[in-house]
């Protein structure tokens, strides 16, 4: 898709939106778009006033957690971050269903992206055993 130069906005028939947050990893992006996706399948189908708001705000939960909406990714606030924070765990937690789950440091690296924790180098918890770990061995980093 054609990006500004900045790539903050993709240009679509002359109309300018925000785009995806380049920090969100691959696996986490495509999570986050098939939940944006099933939930804008969910506003069409809807067939009650309950139904259609319920798969809005499921809509803006998947497009707050790409950043796309809320404030900007690329000018972090704090209340902005928490907001986003709020967003990707209900997001992805509404795409694995009832049987999955969610470890919070998906939730942390799909806002914060690759440097979330800060040095590569630094020995790490696993979120599956609260052990320290290599990040390569942690079970939910394979994601």
């Amino acid at each position: 898709m054609p990006t500004t130069d900045d790539g903050r906005w993709i240009e679509i028939d002359g109309r300018r939106w925000r785009a995806t947050d380049p920090a969100v990893a691959a696996p986490f992006r495509s999570e986050l778009v098939h939940e944006l996706m099933r939930a804008r399948r969910a506003v069409r189908a809807g067939r009650t006033h309950a139904e259609i708001d319920a798969a809005r705000r499921a809509v803006q939960r998947a497009k707050v957690a790409l950043g796309e909406r809320g404030e900007p990714w690329w000018e972090p606030t704090e209340g902005g971050r928490r907001t986003r924070l709020a967003a990707t765990a209900l997001a992805l937690a509404a795409h694995r269903g009832p049987d999955g789950s969610i470890c919070p440091s998906d939730v942390a690296r799909a806002v914060g992206g690759p440097g979330w924790r800060g040095s590569s180098n630094r020995r790490a918890r696993c979120c599956a055993t609260s052990r320290p770990t290599e990040r390569s061995r942690c079970a939910s980093a394979a994601r």
